[in-house]
């Protein structure tokens, strides 16, 4: 497994999806009633990529996007956050960007997400093939990217690649039933990719999926770890996290916070985590800025642009004992 230190060069390459996300307006409509909405970078691999940025490191993106509006949307989205689009691909023909229509509520959330013909799909083995590994700290990936093909083998070559070039390979399992063939498979190829990955982050669901059975969930997180994992984040919703290394395991809760939404947690959570590791900080520490983002992105509109500040994570943790 690679050197967790080379995370100190502050330069991810991200593997996955950029989309537009249409959040009903006002805050607290139903997207049935709404008659106006407001757009967003989405996508949760481009979202990852915004949070890195808005926290002072840098993010560049290895995804396709459609040759429409909708595309063009996402490239300038990319542009306005500060990703580095060098490895975004135009898809042409009949592809299309992935379209989520999102609520800004927490009971009853309704998110409908369109990904017919997505383009992000159509990655290729070509696309990571020109990238520079050498260049980056650490490659992230999350399990959306590898629900289909070509996809699915271009990201196992990205971590081939990558692993060659000496980067932590990191894995946000990020299971949507409604991208796989079937269970059975997401269930394999997610326990493959985790077997080749140094920092694994999933919640209690995703696990037990992975192990073929809730029950089991928190017993695969630990396996993975025997397996040569450096890091596995267990998440449990309001529960907090089980964080498992090598040395043991220790259990952390989360902030408190006047939540507008439930989505964007995980995304915001992967940033905060990994800005932390990059700068200095030890696993709890990370995992607690994590939850710190976690708790400020789903108090705002939106997902990449309720991304905090450094300024404005520091100043909410220091407001707020850790949570145990």
């Amino acid at each position: 497994m690679a050197d967790l230190a080379r995370l100190a060069g502050k330069a991810f390459l991200v593997i996955g999806r950029a989309g537009m996300d249409l959040y009903a307006d006002p805050p607290g409509a139903r997207t049935e009633a709404a008659t106006r909405f407001t757009t967003a970078l989405g996508g949760s691999s481009a979202n990852i990529a915004a949070g890195l940025c808005r926290l002072g490191c840098k993010a560049a993106l290895v995804t396709r996007v459609s040759d429409d509006a909708i595309g063009r949307f996402c490239l300038n989205q990319l542009d306005a956050y500060g990703i580095d689009r060098t490895h975004v691909q135009t898809e042409g023909g009949e592809a299309r960007n992935s379209l989520a229509l999102v609520e800004t509520r927490l009971e009853d959330t309704q998110s409908v997400i369109y990904r017919n013909g997505a383009a992000d799909f159509a990655m290729t083995r070509a696309d990571v093939e020109a990238v520079d590994y050498a260049g980056f700290s650490a490659l992230v990936t999350t399990g959306t990217v590898l629900a289909a093909e070509p996809s699915r083998s271009a990201c196992f070559r990205a971590f081939e690649l990558a692993r060659a070039a000496g980067l932590p390979l990191v894995f946000d399992v990020d299971y949507r039933p409604y991208s796989w063939p079937s269970a059975e498979v997401a269930a394999e190829v997610y326990s493959r990719a985790g077997a080749l990955c140094d920092i694994i982050i999933g919640n209690d669901v995703e696990f037990g999926f992975m192990a073929g059975g809730m029950d089991r969930g928190l017993d695969k997180a630990r396996s993975l770890i025997a397996e040569g994992a450096r890091i596995v984040v267990y998440k449990m919703g309001e529960e907090g996290a089980i964080t498992i290394t090598s040395e043991g395991e220790f259990r952390t809760g989360i902030y408190r916070t006047k939540a507008l939404k439930p989505t964007g947690a995980g995304d915001s959570f992967m940033a905060g985590f990994l800005s932390t590791l990059a700068t200095g900080g030890d696993v709890k520490t990370a995992v607690l800025t994590g939850s710190a983002a976690a708790a400020i992105v789903v108090s705002r509109v939106a997902c990449a642009p309720a991304m905090p500040t450094p300024d404005e994570l520091a100043r909410f943790m220091a407001e707020r004992p850790a949570p145990v």
